[in-house]
């Protein structure tokens, strides 16, 4: 099936379709969206969080669900982020294709898709009533930004400095920069730097 001859789809007709495509595909508004291919960069960073996750949440009720599973964001939103974490029992429905409770969230950007993650993604990650944080780093450059979910809306810290710790508190645990960012190399131009929210 080519994706660009599809409009509108059902769930349950995009999951069909996703499942037998060789390529990730999330879900906006009743169409599907194909995610661009990732650099040795990003897959690193990704490799990298999942594995630092791991570790510090090994004795705890949380665990990492690698990139690949979808979260549902409304009756019309499926998100495919890079990384997610699920403290106590995974909730899910679409025969455990959709996962329904992550408490954190991970994009590692790419040049086409940083801005929808930095703006369209927050925004419908806003209605997982579950996600206390959301993560998102740069494979471009040190920078990794947090968007912590309080009653007055979302708060964004920025971190610029290998120096720097990520202290995520829903999870009780922290992220180094200088581990996220073990054996990456930045070589093309960084985008454009972040204003601060």
């Amino acid at each position: 099936m080519i994706v660009e001859q599809v409009r509108q789809m059902s769930v349950e007709e995009f999951l069909n379709f996703a499942e037998n495509s060789e390529d990730r595909y999330e879900y906006i508004d009743g169409e599907p969206r194909q995610m661009t291919g990732g650099k040795l960069n990003h897959f690193r960073i990704i490799h990298r969080i999942q594995v630092l996750l791991g570790s510090r949440l090994a004795d705890t009720e949380c665990e990492v669900i690698a990139a690949g599973m979808l979260v549902k964001a409304g009756d019309a939103r499926l998100l495919a982020p890079d990384v997610s974490v699920v403290c106590g029992e995974p909730e899910t429905e679409a025969d455990a294709r959709i996962l329904l409770n992550p408490i954190l969230v991970v994009e590692v950007t790419s040049p086409s898709s940083i801005e929808h993650d930095r703006i369209s993604k927050r925004e419908y990650y806003s209605d997982v009533a579950s996600i206390e944080a959301y993560l998102i780093v740069d494979q471009h450059r040190v920078l990794v930004e947090l968007y912590t979910r309080s009653e007055t809306g979302w708060h964004i810290q920025c971190f610029s400095d290998l120096g720097d710790e990520v202290a995520l508190a829903a999870l009780e645990c922290s992220l180094r920069l200088r581990d996220i960012y073990q054996r990456i190399r930045f070589e093309e131009e960084a985008p454009a730097t972040v204003e601060d929210a």
